[in-house]
C-alpha cells in the first residue's frame, strides 16, 4: 500500500514555461472557457507587457495530462510607479516612502495584474484536488524564486495570489493559511448583471426610474456632436500613440497604480485577438479625444482600458458616456454580464453595476515585514465610503 500510494504521488508533477508558445497543446482547450488564459492573449500580453512585468507559466499535470494551469508574473515596483501624483504633503511622502519599503523590489503575482478577475488559475477539478493543484502551483512559485536568485541574483520579496470573489470555487483558503499567506480584501468587482428582459438599449433605458432616465438623456445630450466609432486594426495601428496620450492621461491620475502600458498594447491586443478585442474612439471633428476597450469573454463582455482628453471629460460627460456605451454594446450582443471591474464604484453603479467583494492573498518573504503586510495592503488599497446608486425601476 504504501509503495502504490507513493507511485501515484509521483505521478503529479508541475512544468514551468517562460513563453506561451512553449506550453502544451491542451493548454487552449482546458482554459476554453476564459480568454485571459488563451494562447492568443496571452501571447499579446508577452510582447505588450509592461516593462516591468515578466510572465511565466505553470502547467500541471497527472498521468501525463495537462490538469490545471496557473500564470505567474514577475513584476517589479519601486515608488515611481507605485505613486504617480508626486505633488503630496510632506507626511503623506513619508507614508509613501515607508509603503515603498515593504513592496518595492521584486514580486511574483500567481494571476494577472493588468487585469481585474480571477484570470490566472484554472484546474479540471473532476482531475485534480484543490490541495494538490496549489501544491504543485507553490512549487512551481518556490522554483522561480530560486531561478531569480541564482541567475539574476534577484530576490523575491512578496508572493501574491489575485482576485477571488469570496465565494469563488478555486479559493482554497486552508492552503493559503498553510502557506502563511494574508487574506486583503480589495475594491468590488463592479458587474452588471443583463436583465432577460433588455433585448435593446431602449429597454434598458426605459427600466430606469425617472431620475436616471434623465441623466442618460442628458449625458447623451452633452457629447455636442463627439461621434463614437468601432477601430479596426488599421485604425488602431494608425492611432497608436493618440491612443497612448489618452490612456496616460487617465493612468497618470491614478494615486496608486503598478504599472504602465506600452505603446503598442492596445494593437498587439487587436492583433491577437482580432473580433474579441473592441476599441471604440470618440471623436470631435475627426479628432481623437477618448477611447474605451472591450475584450469579449464567452457570455462575460470585460470593459478594458479606457482613455480621454481631460479638457472634454467634465464637459461632456465623456466617462459616463463610455459606461453607458459599454452597457449598449453588452445588451445588444448578448452577454450575460457586463464586468466594470473596479474603482469608481459610485458612478458604475449609477449605469446598473452592482458591487461584488473580492479578496487577494500575500505574504512578504521577511518574517517582520509580513507582521505589518495587511495594514500596509490596508493603506494601498483604502475603504471608501461611497454611495451605492439605484438606477432601476
Amino acid at each position: 500500500m504504501f509503495i502504490f500510494s507513493l507511485f501515484f504521488f509521483l505521478l503529479i508533477q508541475y512544468s514551468i514555461y517562460k513563453s506561451i508558445v512553449e506550453v502544451p497543446k491542451a493548454w487552449d482547450a482546458l482554459v476554453a472557457h476564459d480568454i485571459f488564459l488563451n494562447s492568443a492573449y496571452l501571447n499579446a500580453l508577452e510582447h505588450a507587457s509592461p516593462v516591468n512585468i515578466n510572465v511565466f507559466y505553470i502547467g500541471v499535470f497527472k498521468d501525463n495530462d495537462l490538469v490545471g494551469v496557473a500564470l505567474v508574473q514577475r513584476v517589479q515596483m519601486y515608488l515611481k510607479d507605485m505613486f504617480r501624483n508626486t505633488k503630496t504633503s510632506c507626511i503623506k511622502s513619508v507614508l509613501k516612502n515607508a509603503i515603498s519599503k515593504v513592496l518595492k523590489g521584486n514580486i511574483l503575482v500567481v494571476g494577472n495584474l493588468t487585469h481585474t478577475g480571477q484570470h490566472g488559475l484554472y484546474f479540471d477539478a473532476d482531475k485534480i484536488s484543490k490541495t494538490n493543484f496549489y501544491s504543485e502551483v507553490f512549487k512551481g512559485v518556490t522554483a522561480l524564486k530560486s531561478i531569480f536568485k541564482t541567475t539574476h541574483n534577484k530576490t523575491i520579496r512578496l508572493i501574491l495570489v489575485k482576485d477571488f470573489f469570496t465565494e469563488d470555487v478555486f479559493l482554497d483558503t486552508t492552503f493559503f493559511q498553510k502557506e502563511k499567506l494574508h487574506k486583503a480584501t480589495v475594491q468590488p468587482n463592479m458587474i452588471m448583471s443583463v436583465r432577460d428582459t433588455w433585448s435593446s438599449n431602449e429597454d434598458y433605458v426605459a427600466s430606469m426610474n425617472k431620475k436616471y432616465r434623465t441623466r442618460y438623456k442628458r449625458a447623451k445630450k452633452k457629447l455636442n456632436g463627439i461621434v463614437p466609432k468601432e477601430m479596426d486594426l488599421e485604425a488602431v495601428k494608425r492611432q497608436s500613440k493618440q491612443l497612448y496620450e489618452l490612456y496616460l492621461n487617465v493612468s497618470n491620475n491614478a494615486k496608486f497604480n503598478t504599472f504602465i502600458l506600452p505603446e503598442n498594447h492596445f494593437y498587439a491586443l487587436k492583433d491577437n485577438l482580432g473580433e474579441a478585442f473592441k476599441v471604440f474612439g470618440y471623436y470631435l471633428n475627426n479628432e481623437l479625444i477618448g477611447f474605451f476597450t472591450l475584450i469579449l469573454n464567452n457570455k462575460h463582455l470585460e470593459t478594458y482600458f479606457l482613455g480621454y482628453d481631460c479638457k472634454h471629460q467634465y464637459p461632456n460627460q465623456l466617462y459616463l458616456n463610455m459606461l453607458y456605451d459599454m452597457a449598449k454594446f453588452g445588451i445588444e450582443h448578448n452577454f450575460d454580464t457586463i464586468v466594470y471591474a473596479r474603482t469608481a464604484m459610485e458612478i458604475k453603479s449609477s449605469v446598473g453595476a452592482k458591487p461584488r467583494a473580492m479578496e487577494m492573498y500575500l505574504k512578504h518573504t521577511n518574517t517582520v515585514l509580513n507582521v505589518i503586510l495587511k495594514q500596509v495592503f490596508r493603506f494601498m488599497n483604502p475603504s471608501k465610503d461611497w454611495q451605492e446608486r439605484h438606477p432601476f425601476n
